[in-house]
């Protein structure tokens, strides 16, 4: 049998509230909030509903999933928009870091039989090491075997009080992040760790590019010889996973910033690799294929992000 296993940043799936701009999300949920307030304003269910319509058509046994606000907003979107508990009858989510309830979670189609969070972890400095969390969970295959799936958002290359050198300022977090989750891998499984099946997986919020901004921040895991950057495997063209319209400095560009990192092990047992883009905004204009109904200029959209799937011959 095979296993699909996919990554998708969902781009704030809330129930409650977007955040506007120029609001600083620290100070607006240090006290709580106001959902009336003319600080925030309501999704509506459109997003909602492409986002469902990509997952759906990912058809993946288990799905990693960034910018989900709890596991109350997951439950809610599974039984509105993917089918209810027959659909994926397992999924966890557990609130992270991030102050604007930005987490990390997983619905599976196979059993959930092992979960640990590392949002407790600090770095040399005393401070929360991962902007929202390293979620490690295994799933069980119908012929009992256990992969685990490390889902990672690390941090984001915007900085606000300098847009124009948000990469390089912000690389330095990135890279440390990116080096805890390889010291997770190997804490788990031993310095041969490929030889296990596993998987990192998530938003890294980097390139493997260098560019104006610097070396990218997440060699010391996507270049590991412990797993494969099965995106690779595609033609360069076709390996993007996120369209960055640009903005001062910043030109316009299309990137990976999303991954499935398979174990060596696993990775020879990876027969496709998949970049789904039919929820992409029309802005997106390299792709040229075909769109879910209603897509907008910008929105709606299932995401700024594109899903990414692998199947593994289990």
């Amino acid at each position: 049998m095979s296993v699909r296993i996919a990554t998708f940043n969902v781009e704030n799936l809330f129930a409650r509230f977007q955040f506007r701009e120029n609001v600083d999300p620290t100070a607006a949920v240090r006290d709580g909030w106001d959902v009336n307030s003319t600080a925030f304003k309501e999704f509506t269910s459109v997003d909602k509903e492409l986002t469902a319509k990509a997952i759906k058509e990912l058809d993946a046994d288990v799905v990693a999933l960034q910018e989900v606000e709890g596991l109350g907003t997951l439950k809610r979107f599974r039984s509105e928009y993917l089918g209810g508990a027959e659909a994926y009858p397992h999924l966890m989510a557990v609130d992270g870091n991030d102050p604007r309830l930005i987490d990390v979670a997983v619905i599976s189609r196979l059993p959930i039989v092992h979960l640990r969070s590392y949002m407790h972890l600090r770095n040399a400095a005393g401070e929360e090491l991962f902007s929202r969390d390293c979620l490690e969970v295994d799933v069980e295959t119908p012929d009992g075997e256990v992969i685990t799936i490390f889902v990672n958002h690390l941090k984001s290359m915007l900085d606000k009080s300098d847009s124009d050198n948000g990469r390089r300022n912000t690389a330095p977090r990135r890279r440390e992040q990116a080096k805890a989750v390889r010291k997770i891998v190997t804490d788990r499984f031993g310095k041969d760790a490929g030889e296990y099946p596993w998987v990192v997986l998530g938003d890294l919020n980097d390139y493997m590019e260098s560019d104006s901004q610097g070396k990218p921040s997440i060699g010391d895991l996507v270049e590991w010889d412990q797993l494969e950057n099965v995106v690779d495997r595609l033609p360069e063209g076709e390996r993007w996973t996120h369209f960055f319209k640009g903005s001062g400095a910043i030109p316009a560009g299309y990137h990976q910033l999303d991954y499935v990192l398979p174990s060596t092990s696993l990775a020879a047992k990876v027969e496709k690799v998949e970049i789904m883009r039919k929820g992409q905004p029309l802005r997106a204009e390299r792709y040229t294929g075909p769109r879910f109904d209603g897509i907008g200029r910008d929105r709606p959209k299932a995401s700024d992000h594109c899903p990414v799937v692998i199947e593994v011959d289990a």
